[in-house]
């Protein structure tokens, strides 16, 4: 039988995850896209072989999503855009945690909170991005992209447009609120 466990960040908390997520964009900036999507790929690849709780897995797997943000070719992510996806990644090239990975059951948990701050945070963008991506499978109706018709990239290129226009809109509203994904939790990473 499944048990939900909930727990509340303190501002202590919160500071925490913001100054560490402010170290990871400064050195971040010192790495390559690359390196930094390859530390991320490598982080999940441990996660796939260590014994976690589905609760740590099932946020982690969204590190799959900005990935695929950046390397998909149709979504043509750049700019600001791009940089704020980087920076989400750049926390996962820090080779010390809060709690080391090595630490059976708990080890990606400081991890897991990580990536459910930056998911809470980039909301918009992955709801953008989904879409697209949702509209692109329909759009090819199970083609490969060599075998669109040049409509069809015209109607993904217009589709992007508005998602990457949405994306800012939201972003935009949600900082007026505060930062956080609500108005009862005024944090962001950024």
């Amino acid at each position: 039988m499944p048990l939900k466990v909930t727990f509340e960040l303190s501002d202590a908390d919160l500071r925490h995850f913001r100054k560490v997520a402010k170290s990871a964009r400064s050195s971040g900036k010192r790495q390559s896209e690359k390196k930094t999507v390859a530390n991320a790929r490598t982080l999940l690849e441990h996660v796939e072989q260590a014994k976690v709780p589905d609760f740590i897995r099932s946020r982690l797997v969204n590190l799959e999503t900005f990935i695929g943000m950046l390397e998909d070719e149709d979504w043509a992510l750049t700019g600001p855009n791009r940089e704020r996806i980087v920076t989400a990644l750049a926390y996962f090239n820090e080779p010390i945690d809060l709690i080391p990975d090595s630490v059976p059951g708990i080890g990606f948990l400081d991890d897991a909170i990580m990536v459910q701050l930056v998911v809470d945070e980039l909301q918009p963008d992955i709801d953008a991005y989904n879409d697209f991506c949702d509209f692109r499978r329909k759009l090819a109706g199970g083609r490969k992209r060599a075998a669109r018709a040049p409509d069809a990239e015209t109607s993904l290129a217009t589709r992007r447009k508005q998602l990457h226009a949405r994306m800012r809109r939201r972003r935009g509203r949600k900082r007026a609120r505060g930062g956080g994904g609500s108005p009862m939790q005024p944090f962001s990473l950024w």
